[in-house]
């Protein structure tokens, strides 16, 4: 029996915790309340990674393609223009979706913590908006996890960085990347503690809730896969009929790749997998290589829909009605934050932890989210690959050289020319 336990994953682990939970705060409410610094210390730890994470991942993502970005202008502005235009129709089903829903409504989100800081709301006003964006100090706004200030300083720096030549580019490049993966790393050891966390947090909800909240965690699952397969209808269909894309060959080549990304919840892990099927679907090598890996960076497709839904489900649950205006501010945070994301698992916890700060929201909801977000970062993690995959089709068909399908094995594991910082 111990054997047993020993061997079950961190996905059945968290599970557990979630039932665990469940249980607890059903059958003993009162006992389920005192279990919430157990689910803060989880959210704190998951907060203070926000600002590193981000900054390494805009440094190295901006500053890292800027060789390749000169001498493939003019695939990489196609690539680039395409990846925008996709996450944002992403983004917009996320935002319509969630508002018809309304999964949020209902719920009752525990107290917020005592000693956290209180989340300053974004400007209402676009003059607002664009002073808020701009730092006094990078340090300061790294303190107040200001995620706004924190883009907006990065990518400058990263773009002040791809200037640079020789050595002192190297070492600063060296650096970003370092603290990236080792807060790749940080965000796995957190996850560790999930079960734990994510059963606290559950107990702690159903106690306020009441068992009635399983409902509105079934809605928001439900509406995630609702506006993703809407996603992939009227966005990923149509890319492929207009770029002349066989769908039914497309999904021969993708099948596997695209069930060992929802199977792990990480999209790194079927990358050298779908480097290959490409590659033998006709796509040149060369595009491959450069398309798969930035889109990894930039074309987070299920991802960016996750993080609209997760956000204004957020909003809903603590009875703050945004505006028009406010979503689209939001909007186009998540645009900016969401690109660089790590192929960690539920890295899109760190993204949205810091979108609700920037908008006044509580982090709270973060808990109430993370009891069903293995449930949903299968599917957005599935549909990040196929975007990716359909996206190096679509830019060979743009370039006029997506050949004929050609059995090659140019990218094995272990042997992809894949940049660090590969995003799920």
């Amino acid at each position: 029996m111990l054997r047993a336990l020993r061997s079950l994953s961190l996905t059945w682990w968290i599970f557990i915790g979630m039932g665990v939970g469940i249980l607890v705060g059903w059958l003993a409410p009162e006992f389920a309340a005192s279990l919430k610094p157990l689910s803060n210390v989880f959210l704190r730890m998951i907060k203070s990674v926000v600002v590193p994470i981000i900054f390494g991942t805009l440094v190295v993502g901006i500053a890292g393609h800027g060789d390749d970005l000169k001498r493939i202008g003019r695939l990489a502005v196609k690539s680039i223009s395409y990846f925008w235009l996709m996450t944002t129709v992403a983004l917009a089903i996320g935002l319509v979706a969630v508002n018809l829903t309304r999964p949020g409504i209902g719920v009752i989100l525990p107290a917020p913590d005592a000693n956290a800081a209180i989340p300053k709301p974004a400007p209402t006003t676009f003059g607002g908006f664009l002073e808020h964006v701009v730092p006094r100090s990078f340090f300061e706004a790294a303190a107040d996890n200001e995620v706004l200030q924190v883009v907006f300083w990065a990518t400058l720096f990263a773009i002040a960085l791809t200037q640079v030549r020789g050595r002192p580019k190297e070492v600063i490049l060296g650096v970003s990347e370092g603290l990236m993966e080792v807060m790749f790393k940080f965000v796995g050891i957190v996850m560790r503690y999930a079960p734990i966390g994510i059963g606290a947090a559950m107990a702690v909800t159903v106690s306020h809730s009441g068992i009635q909240v399983l409902k509105n965690l079934g809605l928001l699952v439900a509406t995630l896969y609702g506006a993703l397969i809407v996603f992939a209808l009227v966005a990923l269909v149509p890319a492929a009929l207009i770029a002349r894309i066989s769908i039914p060959r497309f999904i021969r080549a993708v099948k596997d790749p695209a069930i060992i990304a929802f199977t792990t919840t990480s999209s790194d892990a079927a990358l050298p997998l779908a480097m290959q099927r490409m590659t033998e679907f006709g796509v040149p090598r060369r595009i491959v290589a450069f398309v798969m890996p930035t889109g990894y960076s930039f074309n987070l497709d299920g991802s960016t829909l996750y993080l609209g839904v997760a956000s204004i489900f957020v909003a809903q649950a603590a009875g703050v009605e945004l505006t028009v205006g406010q979503q689209l501010l939001m909007m186009l945070t998540l645009l900016i934050t969401s690109k660089g994301i790590a192929a960690v698992p539920r890295a899109s916890l760190v993204v949205l932890s810091g979108t609700l700060t920037a908008f006044g929201l509580p982090l709270e909801g973060v808990a109430v989210i993370l009891g069903v977000d293995e449930l949903m970062d299968m599917a957005r993690t599935m549909v990040n690959l196929v975007g990716n995959c359909l996206a190096t089709a679509v830019m060979a068909r743009w370039e006029g050289e997506l050949g004929t399908e050609t059995p090659m094995s140019a990218f094995q594991p272990g042997h992809a020319a894949v940049p660090a910082g590969s995003d799920a």
